[in-house]
């Protein structure tokens, strides 16, 4: 039908024409949506949600366009000229804008945040003093999950200050010094197993991974030590510095008397893998 063919119908069949218009295109745009989620679903895995997040925001403004074109041309059939239509709806987007500021800077900030990269679904991130790795990206809230498996939502407008972590952990090693008996040794190996199993059970919020033991080393002063890693989250280390330091220390005083503080050291450093 052209553009003759159609101004020749009857008001009811123009308004049927344009309703029809509008329900075809708006399954249209369903179907692209459903497709696009299957398709980023399958073969984009780690950026699913910011390229979902997209393609919701696209797929919105196309149908709040659509429809704001299909009232236009109602209300032009019915006899409301387009040139005042357009002029109020103006107006009134400007007073919802107004008084709905903060879900505008919302919507604004996430899509700066998506267009600018700044993180990503999966990075592990500090955001106004929430620590978390991020598991969606949203036009109004960015959600973390924290060492506790809870859902922090910071609504978007607050993000100011972003510190990525981006290994994803801190590694925190534990050098436990050995005695130089072998028997007295292999006794401290035994119950410092023993304390690190413990201390996993009871701090479970604060550790990434299980602990690793890397085994006997030998320092340059001819020292025999134990190192654990603990791969913990961001600023969480103060319970290996002070309570798995203590208990362990408590315990192999017990098997050596000589056993003193400075045996046992806590340092952090960033394990040498690629970055994502």
């Amino acid at each position: 039908m052209d553009l003759s063919d159609y101004q020749q119908l009857d008001l009811a069949s123009r308004l049927g024409v344009i309703v029809a218009a509008v329900v075809i295109a708006h399954l249209a745009v369903i179907t692209i949506r459903a497709a696009s989620r299957r398709v980023l679903a399958t073969k984009f895995n780690r950026r699913y949600s910011k390229a979902w997040t997209i393609t919701t925001l696209t797929s919105s403004v196309a149908m709040f366009l659509l429809y704001f074109a299909a009232l236009g041309f109602t209300l032009n059939e019915l006899g409301v000229s387009v040139t005042a239509y357009v002029a109020s709806a103006s107006i009134i987007g400007l007073a919802v804008a107004f008084g709905s500021q903060g879900i505008v800077q919302d919507v604004v900030m996430g899509v700066t945040i998506l267009l600018s990269d700044l993180f990503d679904v999966g990075d592990m991130v500090e955001i106004g003093g929430q620590t978390g790795i991020v598991r969606r990206l949203g036009m109004r809230f960015t959600v973390l999950v924290n060492a506790f498996g809870s859902e922090v939502f910071i609504p978007n407008r607050s993000i100011v200050n972003v510190v990525s972590f981006a290994r994803g952990y801190i590694r925190c090693l534990a050098d436990v010094t050995l005695s130089a008996d072998d028997k007295i040794a292999a006794s401290m190996e035994g119950r410092i197993y023993e304390i690190v199993t413990g201390f996993a059970e009871q701090y479970p919020g604060i550790l990434i991974t299980q602990p690793d033991y890397e085994g006997r080393k030998m320092a340059g002063s001819g020292r025999r030590f134990l190192r654990v890693k603990f791969r913990i989250w961001p600023g969480r280390g103060a319970a290996i510095e002070n309570e798995f330091r203590k208990e362990t220390l408590d315990a192999l005083k017990k098997l050596d008397e000589t056993y003193a503080d400075w045996m046992i050291s806590v340092h952090y450093e960033v394990e040498n893998r690629p970055l994502r």
